[in-house]
């Protein structure tokens, strides 16, 4: 998208007006700030009014500015530094009322996630998941604990089925799918800063024949060339800590679905779970309070 972008403002610049010509040049030059800036704060950093960096978006083809906003995101989502992701958090949320403004912000995201899914397609991915023979489930960093948690709760409902693959080094993730097949399904998780450990791992298992389910946050994800399925969840906030509010949320509704079409497994399961349970207080029930 950077590309695209920076190519658009580079065939429109005889077009520009002196105070278009300004704008140009402060998204190239400092785009980490631009991204996240309101048409009015955008406007205010140039020393222009609020409508030319409206015009702008219209002259670059945008049907408006919120458009010409999520280009500029989709160019920096995978670039922005640790440091600069902190100095674009404190823009955009400063020192009071942080509680208020990121939960805000997090339900917007599943507002916008729930928006933005597909039912067919969610639909597809639950069944690609229930039909296969083998479920491998592959997230690195921050995304660990969404893989994690999605094979938590798989490995109850597909008994045997599920692969979590746990690994420390390119070397081992491969030999843990190493007999992925035409009959399995790779979930591979992946958030802003895009691992590439994960995009060799959908690689590898797309070469292979298997399918592969993305679980990331656009289409320009570089998890998507590789895939067979989508779930798209925002994950906009540019903060030093990922938002995995929404991914969670939507990897919850893929647990539950799953569930449902396997129920009387899971019921079985669960009958079987909770008599081990109480056999080896597992769970504190309260009783000797």
């Amino acid at each position: 998208m950077e590309q695209d972008l920076l190519t658009l403002m580079e065939e429109n610049a005889s077009k520009f007006s002196k105070g278009q010509r300004r704008i140009a040049a402060y998204i190239a030059e400092k785009y980490d700030k631009a991204a996240f800036m309101t048409a009015l704060k955008l406007g205010q950093a140039v020393g222009v009014s609020e409508s030319t960096v409206v015009r702008f978006a219209s002259l670059l083809g945008y049907d408006g500015y919120p458009n010409l906003q999520r280009a500029m995101q989709e160019m920096i989502r995978n670039r922005l530094t640790a440091v600069q992701r902190i100095e674009v958090t404190e823009d955009q949320i400063g020192q009071e009322d942080v509680l208020t403004k990121v939960l805000g912000s997090d339900m917007e995201k599943i507002r916008k996630t729930l928006e933005s899914v597909s039912p067919e397609e969610f639909e597809s991915c639950v069944s690609a998941v229930t039909g296969a023979r083998r479920v491998y489930i592959l997230g690195i960093r921050s995304a660990a604990i969404l893989a994690r948690f999605l094979a938590f709760y798989l490995n109850l409902i597909l008994p045997s089925k599920v692969h979590y693959i746990n690994t420390a080094s390119t070397s081992e993730m491969f030999e843990q799918m190493l007999r992925i097949g035409k009959e399995d399904v790779l979930i591979a998780v992946s958030f802003p800063r895009y691992s590439k450990r994960t995009v060799q791992g959908a690689m590898f298992a797309h070469k292979r024949g298997a399918r592969v389910l993305a679980v990331s946050d656009s289409i320009r994800s570089p998890l998507i060339p590789h895939s067979d399925y989508k779930l798209l969840a925002r994950s906009d906030m540019a903060s030093f800590v990922d938002s995995l509010v929404a991914p969670m949320s939507l990897l919850n509704a893929l647990v539950v679905a799953v569930g449902l079409r396997k129920r009387n497994e899971v019921s079985e399961t669960f009958e079987e779970l909770e008599s081990i349970w109480n056999e080896y207080d597992v769970y504190d029930t309260g009783s000797e309070r």
